[in-house]
């Protein structure tokens, strides 16, 4: 059956806590959002990110400029990220690499990359608050939202760490492998990109079962 489709009216004017408050009036204290980054890039490694908020309304002002990652600037997401790393409970990235998401596939590798996330906590959270992604193997009862990250403070907050955390990392790699723009682009298919990987051909952090990296070896067995 067709997923039905989500009506954009439903959307909040920002990330609240209405699924987090439902919960922890269940009891559940903690409750950890999750949200990816890097997953349509053509390089670099997928990353996820796991916060778990305080159980207290308060954290709704603290945090009050927080939006899904996508809706923000570089620098707003940089700030904000000091913020919610002082205001979590908890805050961690896991990464999935090249080579990874070329073995796995990227939906296994994004779980993959969820699970070293959660292994990162000090404990287990009593549910997870999910941005698309499924993790039937967590062993964690999950909610999966549509458009998560503009409905749970927690899984925006998670959509920056993982992107905040994903982006440092591509601008570090950028002194490594110089002449692909990573530090620009991030890794995604920009033109620059494209330009780049047909001028060079891709190096050791491009994802090789993604195109062009794909059509290009194929054009080599041709």
């Amino acid at each position: 059956m067709p997923r039905k489709k989500f009506d954009q009216s439903l959307l909040p004017e920002s990330p609240d806590l209405a699924f987090e408050q439902e919960l922890w009036r269940q009891g559940i204290a903690e409750i950890a959002g999750i949200d990816e980054a890097g997953r349509g890039a053509l390089a670099g490694p997928v990353a996820v990110g796991v916060v778990v908020l305080p159980n207290s309304d308060e954290i709704q002002e603290k945090l009050i400029g927080v939006r899904d990652s996508k809706q923000m600037t570089p620098p707003q997401r940089a700030e904000w990220f000091k913020v919610i790393k002082a205001e979590a409970v908890t805050c961690e990235v896991g990464f999935s690499w090249p080579e990874e998401i070329d073995e796995l596939g990227i939906a296994p590798a994004t779980r993959l990359a969820a699970r070293r996330a959660l292994e990162k906590l000090a404990h287990p959270p009593g549910h997870l608050l999910i941005d698309w992604i499924s993790l039937p193997d967590a062993g964690i009862e999950a909610t999966s939202l549509v458009k998560g990250d503009q409905r749970s403070l927690s899984i925006a907050a998670a959509s920056i760490a993982a992107k905040v955390t994903r982006d440092l990392y591509m601008v570090e790699v950028d002194k490594v492998h110089p002449g692909y723009g990573f530090a620009a682009h991030k890794g995604y298919g920009t033109a620059a990109h494209r330009a780049a990987i047909e001028r060079l051909g891709p190096c050791t952090i491009h994802r090789m079962s993604f195109a062009p990296m794909r059509q290009n070896e194929t054009d080599e067995e041709e």
